[in-house]
């Protein structure tokens, strides 16, 4: 920074694990890994006109061709994305609000089956709360357990941005479990994923038709942005009404009404002992299950590992200049740097 002298070793060193860097809201610098795992959605030739979720809906034959649409919401994902450029950024987010993660089912957008989630970001740089439309409070829980936030960039006759999506690991990293044999929830005998959730089909190790995250995973749903006061996420939901949950109070923030998560935490507990009786049961569990998001270290972890190890490479038997021209001590200082925060001019 122009006035600010620096000590060239440390310099040198954090350059070593800044890998993409930008401003965040409220100005602040947000460091993050570029990911490199979203897949190619080549865009349809042919013009679709439909602005309205009803269009959506009447899609479904040509989007699910192989059976229902349980635990295949990556389909409506899929369909959406090819005909982003054809549609305005509000377009396009109306419309992600048609399809409920969870189940696949189509949704008609409304306040009451707006709800208010706190999600893990996959890349371990926090937790993000956004809304999710959906078919029945349930799927509250099943998102809780299993569903994490990334980013992708998307283009839209307005240009490209990027958004935040639901997502959920690849069950085709072990496509033998589609086909093993389990008792349905619903006590209708046993089953298993390859009969009840027919459109999640593997090839070579690959989720068909499904569009992937910056890092990687299967997105199965917009995260929809949240009013700034939601965001860092605060816990005392609950407290603005009292100690008791109340499944179906409506909350306002910023305008925007919505269901807190919060307030189905009792009956979350309840499902589980029930053995998951309700909603889709365990259909999407199963299928999200087979190979769950694993959150990456936070990233001030991650830059700490790093400053460390680059730190003991260049560190001599004597504790001399080394091969990576900074001596230990400035080595020190960048670890320092990484885990505090403090400006370089203050060592």
């Amino acid at each position: 920074m122009p006035g600010r002298p620096l000590v060239a070793g440390v310099s040198f060193l954090l350059s070593l694990f800044v890998v993409e860097a930008g401003v965040g809201s409220g100005g602040q610098v947000a460091v993050r890994e570029t990911g490199t795992g979203a897949n190619v959605v080549p865009q349809v030739r042919d013009v679709w006109r439909g602005s309205q979720v009803n269009d959506l809906f009447r899609e479904y034959n040509n989007i699910f061709r192989h059976g229902n649409r349980n635990a295949a919401s990556h389909l409506w994902v899929r369909f959406l994305l090819e005909r982003s450029e054809q549609m305005t950024h509000k377009r396009l987010v109306h419309l992600f609000a048609g399809f409920c993660a969870v189940s696949g089912s189509p949704v008609r957008p409304s306040d009451y089956n707006r709800y208010k989630l706190t999600l893990d970001r996959v890349d371990g740089s926090g937790k993000v709360a956004g809304f999710m439309h959906y078919c029945c409070w349930p799927c509250v829980c099943d998102t809780q357990d299993f569903i994490r936030v990334d980013t992708r960039r998307v283009v839209t006759s307005d240009g490209e941005r990027t958004y935040n999506f639901a997502v959920i690991g690849n069950p085709c990293d072990h496509e033998e479990e589609l086909t093993r044999p389990f008792q349905d929830s619903f006590h209708r005998g046993m089953s298993t994923l390859q009969r009840l959730a027919p459109e999640v089909r593997c090839k070579d190790g690959v989720l068909q038709g499904a569009p992937l995250s910056d890092n990687g995973f299967v997105i199965i749903a917009m995260f929809f942005d949240a009013p700034a006061a939601l965001n860092p996420p605060p816990r005392a939901a609950v407290a603005r009404h009292g100690s008791v949950s109340q499944p179906g109070r409506m909350t306002e923030v910023g305008g925007v009404k919505f269901q807190d998560e919060i307030e189905y935490e009792d009956q979350c507990e309840d499902r589980k002992r029930n053995g998951y009786n309700s909603g889709m049961g365990e259909i999407f569990r199963r299928v999200a299950a087979i190979s769950p998001v694993q959150i990456a270290a936070p990233l001030s972890q991650q830059k700490l590992a790093s400053s460390e190890e680059n730190a003991s490479e260049c560190h001599g038997s004597s504790g001399s200049t080394t091969a990576c021209g900074i001596s230990a001590e400035a080595g020190a200082k960048a670890a320092k740097v990484a885990k505090v925060g403090v400006r370089a001019e203050e060592l």
